[in-house]
């Protein structure tokens, strides 16, 4: 649902209007300077994206380099007219400290961009905001299926390729020595266990 607006935003006027106590508990993106409400993601959207985000995060502190942004994040893909959105998760390969990190949004474009599918999410809708994704830059995007346990992974002018849940997780170019099942992404400590 487009919110109705006369003249576009800026990303700055974004920033002020999405944290004015009236859209507290909403969920927002700017798509070319026209505010775009979304809906609020489920607990298992939100848990499969903290899974993902866990998983990335241990890499990161493995290695000792990099950073996972979760959340929904604000990015600044585009200006004039401004669009910025939120993938589930972002991982950015550079090193950084806490304290560089900007409390706004960044600009600066992830290495790789995870979108957790919802119940209400169409197929084409999902696949063109890959598309999107990768146009701006992204080198790689993660679409997980909390639905089917899958993985897509999309590279820019390559076909999707499809990972089934006992599928293994590698990408030595974007992410070396990274390692896991796609299973992993959907895995709670209580499926080991029997059911009362």
């Amino acid at each position: 649902m487009t919110a109705p607006t006369t003249t576009l935003m800026t990303a700055d006027e974004f920033h002020q209007w999405v944290t004015r106590p009236e859209n507290a508990g909403r969920h927002f993106e700017l798509e070319r300077g026209r505010i775009v409400e979304m809906s609020r993601p489920g607990e298992r959207h939100g848990f499969v994206a903290g899974n993902i985000a866990r998983l990335l995060g241990n890499y990161t502190f493995a290695r000792r380099r990099g950073y996972v942004c979760g959340n929904d994040t604000g990015v600044l893909w585009e200006r004039d007219p401004d669009t910025v959105r939120g993938p589930d998760v972002m991982y950015y390969a550079e090193r950084r400290r806490s304290r560089d990190l900007s409390p706004r949004y960044s600009d600066q474009v992830p290495l790789l961009v995870v979108e957790v599918v919802s119940p209400n999410d169409r197929p084409s809708k999902v696949t063109a905001r890959a598309g999107k994704f990768l146009d701006w830059g992204v080198k790689v995007v993660w679409v997980v299926d909390p639905e089917d346990s899958t993985l897509t992974v999309y590279r820019a002018n390559q076909t999707p390729t499809v990972l089934q849940p006992d599928e293994e997780v590698k990408d030595e170019e974007t992410l070396p020595d990274f390692h896991c099942r796609v299973g992993d992404f959907f895995a709670t400590p209580g499926d080991d266990e029997e059911a009362p």
